[in-house]
């Protein structure tokens, strides 16, 4: 079984807004049923840091470590306790190690799931910057209210294949800024504009896909869903570095 390692949101990655807790093992379940092994690691630049060419597939399920967490938001699923505190001391010789174990892999050729609030995550990591396509950019990308709503599926990517549109109850981003070339597969709509939602890349060995459905739970229990996600593990998990003969 190929393995696959998430980096939840915790420490310097956790925010008050987003359960990664539950998150991250709502993926869990999906990703072992797509035929991986999985490990949670609650320290992403650690995780990163020590990834080894055992790792086929890595899940960026983290917040913005440059998003300060204000003491007295009241909304927050997180005690005030176990918030990260604005300014949280970054190892940068731990950074620069995971920045450069991120990046052979990627050269080597690696699967990337970026869900939710990856676009606004890993913002000290180059190489991750450059196989996103697109970043969330404080006070320019928003989301309407959480709530129900539709996901268009859309385009000819493998991955869009027999899917049919579906309905989940999330959070949507919308306006992200466009990096580079994206391979939009779900759309959704606000205020009469079609948005990209879920786009794919191909990166010289690599292959990415980002996912900006996965505020909390809920948005795991949509069984449209949880069908795209199934699509995107198995392209994912078809990286050419690590196969041969297969699309």
């Amino acid at each position: 079984m190929a393995e696959a390692i998430i980096l939840s949101g915790s420490g310097r990655y956790r925010d008050p807004w987003h359960p990664f807790t539950e998150t991250s093992a709502a993926l869990a379940e999906i990703v072992r049923a797509a035929g991986f092994t999985v490990k949670v690691a609650d320290e992403p630049d650690t995780a990163l840091a020590g990834l080894g060419a055992d790792v086929r597939l890595v899940i960026v399920n983290a917040g913005d470590s440059e998003g300060p967490v204000p003491p007295d938001v009241l909304d927050s699923p997180i005690p005030v306790s176990e918030r990260a505190e604005p300014g949280a001391i970054v190892d940068s010789a731990t950074v620069a190690a995971a920045n450069d174990a991120l990046a052979a892999a990627i050269d080597r050729g690696i699967g990337i799931l970026a869900m939710h609030t990856a676009a606004a995550s890993l913002r000290d990591y180059t190489a991750f910057e450059r196989a996103l396509g697109a970043r969330w950019v404080r006070d320019v990308s928003w989301h309407p209210p959480i709530g129900d709503a539709t996901v268009h599926i859309v385009g000819n990517h493998v991955i869009a294949e027999g899917l049919d549109d579906f309905s989940v109850f999330d959070e949507r981003y919308t306006g992200f800024r466009l990096l580079d070339v994206i391979e939009p597969i779900a759309e959704h709509e606000e205020e009469g504009v079609r948005h990209p939602l879920i786009w794919a890349r191909e990166f010289g060995r690599s292959r990415l896909v980002y996912d900006a459905l996965g505020h909390d739970a809920r948005s795991y229990e949509s069984a449209g869903h949880r069908a795209l996600l199934a699509r995107a593990l198995d392209w994912l998990s078809r990286v050419p570095a690590l196969t041969t003969g297969v699309a």
